[in-house]
């Protein structure tokens, strides 16, 4: 039996470039950073004290008032970018579909924000200070569970905590629900909400983000030579992830197609690649494998690039090991150039503005690029969008650990 093809049929987002898929995609490609001083705490005492943080949200146009004070940022995120791809999509949800509609949600660490808040409640006034809904607005699986409920969804229902791949790790498991045929249909995406004073302060103390703090909207660099660090974000991004039948039969507009996924473990260093890009070679191959697609049909990769010393170079080691002498022939762009890094919805992000290339032609461009490190020598994009013919694309996105994810999509043609 052939198994069923899977498209993108919905998007929705919550991010520092915008609020909705059409906003995001605009400022994408306008090549505008999300990137500013940080508002939501006092920093004077930081190292790092910029951020890619959400601005003009509006919780209440997405979910009921009386269950927004039960979540966490990082739930309120997830439901209302789940909303607006579900909406996008025209997906009906009823009793007699909704158990044949996943949740496939990806999430660093859960409430975050609110586990600060409530450790400073709780020294101030002892028990009393922790709100009767702290556990509930704390649990990793709390996010999904909050799309799942708003929008009666009663399908499988999973949190995938795997660091930065977190958010294409849930996209890519929901292409294996649909084929496998779980589902009909998956929300798909990831969600965080981690600027908060300890996080920031230890990702400063790990040299892990920039300090570039005179300079927010240029902070974020990709493969420049005077990268320093990525800049933590938040957000979130949802798909709908369905069997191309499916979608056909409710004429649902497609944005593209998703050909191939891979995952795996470098088993190598908590932070730190496998040197000379082998690990990410093998993830990237991996994929293209799983899609049936060779090396030299790709035309577009949005890389993971985040912006660090080692990262940065090692993903282009890994694509030069890939694709070899076409490698120059790729278009590269960094979508953390312009957003940051929302961590667990990372992935989700970036795989939304691939599919939106794929649809329109346009590729997004890698800002704040003004001279490429040593040993960064592919075609990034640089400063300004782009029109092209892009056919394939891969998408790829590397977390701490290890953790290692690539997903192949094709450019829908009727």
């Amino acid at each position: 039996m052939t198994a069923p093809r899977v498209v993108i049929t919905g998007l929705g987002g919550v991010t520092p470039i915008g609020t909705g898929a059409a906003a995001i995609w605009e400022s994408a490609c306008a090549g505008r950073s999300g990137i500013g001083p940080i508002t939501l705490f006092d920093v004077s005492n930081q190292l790092c004290r910029i951020a890619g943080e959400v601005r003009g949200f509006e919780p209440g146009r997405y979910m009921p008032a009386k269950h927004l004070k039960r979540m966490d940022d990082f739930a309120r995120y997830a439901v209302a970018a789940s909303v607006m791809a579900v909406e996008d999509a025209e997906l009906p949800i009823t009793t007699d579909n909704g158990r044949r509609i996943g949740v496939l949600l990806g999430n660093n660490n859960g409430g975050a924000r609110t586990i600060f808040r409530t450790v400073t409640s709780f020294n101030q006034d002892g028990p009393s200070g922790v709100s009767p809904f702290y556990i509930t607005a704390i649990t990793t699986n709390m996010g999904a569970a909050q799309v799942a409920i708003r929008l009666q969804v009663r399908g499988p229902n999973f949190t995938i905590g795997n660091a930065c791949a977190s958010g294409l790790n849930a996209v890519g498991e929901a292409w294996r629900y649909v084929r496998e045929g779980t589902c009909d249909a998956v929300i798909a995406g990831g969600t965080d909400a981690l600027i908060d004073p300890t996080e920031i302060a230890g990702f400063a103390n790990s040299r892990a983000v920039t300090l570039r703090n005179d300079e927010p909207e240029r902070a974020s660099r990709p493969f420049d030579r005077d990268r320093d660090g990525f800049v933590l974000s938040e957000g979130a991004a949802m798909l709908i992830v369905e069997s191309l039948e499916h979608a056909r039969a409710r004429g649902a507009h497609i944005y593209a197609e998703i050909l191939g996924y891979a995952t795996g473990s470098e088993a190598f260093h908590i932070a730190a690649p496998l040197p000379d890009g082998i690990g990410v070679a093998a993830c990237m191959q991996a994929a293209l494998a799983s899609a049936r697609v060779r090396p030299e049909d790709v035309d577009y990769v949005n890389a993971h690039a985040t912006s660090t010393p080692i990262g940065d170079l090692n993903e282009t080691q890994g694509l030069k090991l890939v694709f070899g002498a076409h490698a120059d022939r790729l278009a590269v762009s960094a979508t953390k150039s312009m957003t940051g890094h929302l961590i667990g919805a990372s992935g989700a992000l970036e795989t939304l503005i691939t599919a939106k290339t794929l649809e329109t032609g346009i590729i997004t461009p890698t800002i704040n690029l003004d001279h490429p490190d040593t040993g960064c020598d592919l075609d990034y994009v640089p400063h300004t969008a782009r029109r092209a013919d892009v056919h394939h694309a891969l998408t790829n996105s590397f977390g701490f650990g290890g953790a290692n994810a690539s997903l192949v999509l094709r450019r829908w043609e009727k």
